[in-house]
């Protein structure tokens, strides 16, 4: 069985109470959302913070504010269960809901948070093992290590971006809030992220992610879909998030984000870039996702082989514009 190390467990009222405690310690203290990623992590010894600071007692965090015409406010700590089973979340932004339900399990979606898988961890089959598996290849370099086991040759880590909710939130141009002792800054989700296995968020040391910003719903329509071994549980070994919007019969603004498939959700730009402007069938939307499978940038460090992910790619794309369109009829 795999046990926890000692830590100090804070639970803080406020956000400027948390703040000042990570401040205060350093990169020994780390805040935790629903504990689903953190948590193993820690019985890995991937991550050893001494010091753990809860967010689930800061009321700040928790809950949905606004409307879809004018945009929705989600606060980082609101629970994956509370998205999925929201019926005006889901019927204005139905791509988000389906990422959302289809993360893990029920359980943990009861204990996960939106702003949990926003930062969720960047995932390897190198790296996602017991600290004894890992010490007998000697480490990667995301923990302890100084090599790339996917890639050896490498100078960087390949780990994989897995959350289900970033292709689909990068599409729909949504935003976060960070908050840190200095003040508050907002940005785009595009923003937050980077091509980087280790260093995957451009979040700040002491920040924390307080808030997701929905853009109003004004036409749009979205879908998102997940390929994995199983229909449920599994990490995204590749998933897309599309985003359109119609001018009578053509499309006028398409987005496509890849996740699953690198350490960052890739745009499929090509594809999208096809289809603008035009009246879209069958034949021109399987054309244009073909283009997905250049920034397929698949490596063998998830389940299923990367020639076949690469494939599926624009499979995928195809499909999932066709989910969107169908939603706009």
């Amino acid at each position: 069985m795999l046990r926890l190390p000692p830590f100090t467990y804070h639970q803080p009222r406020e956000i400027d109470a948390a703040l000042r405690i990570v401040a205060d310690h350093g990169p020994e203290a780390m805040f935790v959302a629903g504990g689903t990623d953190l948590y193993p992590n820690m019985k890995r010894r991937q991550q050893v913070p001494s010091q753990v600071v809860s967010l689930g007692g800061i009321t700040e965090l928790h809950g949905i504010s606004g409307d879809p015409a004018s945009g929705l406010r989600i606060g980082a700590m609101t629970s994956l269960t509370e998205l999925e089973e929201n019926a005006a979340l889901a019927a204005a932004y139905p791509g988000f809901a389906e990422a959302v339900a289809s993360i893990s399990t029920p359980l943990l979606r009861n204990m996960g948070s939106i702003g949990g898988n926003l930062l969720l961890d960047t995932r390897c089959n190198y790296y996602d093992q017991t600290e004894e598996w890992r010490e007998g290849i000697n480490y990667c370099m995301k923990c302890e290590g100084e090599i790339c086991w996917v890639a050896p040759s490498s100078p960087r880590c390949w780990a994989v971006q897995s959350s289900d909710s970033v292709p689909i939130l990068m599409a729909m141009g949504a935003e976060v809030i960070l908050r840190s002792p200095d003040g508050e800054r907002r940005i785009p989700l595009l923003d937050l992220y980077q091509d980087d296995g280790i260093q995957f968020t451009t979040k700040k040391p002491g920040e924390l992610l307080t808030a997701l910003l929905l853009p109003a719903q004004d036409g749009w329509q979205s879908s998102y879909l997940k390929l994995r071994r199983r229909g449920s549980f599994d990490f995204p070994v590749l998933g897309v998030g599309v985003y359109l919007r119609m001018d009578g019969a053509k499309i006028a603004e398409l987005r496509i984000h890849i996740g699953g498939i690198g350490s960052i959700a890739h745009a499929a730009s090509d594809s999208a870039a096809a289809l603008i402007g035009t009246v879209p069938d069958r034949e021109s939307i399987r054309a244009a996702a073909k283009a997905a499978f250049k920034p397929t940038r698949a490596m063998d460090n998830t389940d299923h082989g990367a020639a076949w992910r690469k494939k599926m790619a624009p499979i995928f794309v195809s499909r999932a514009i066709e989910a969107a369109l169908a939603r706009n009829s």
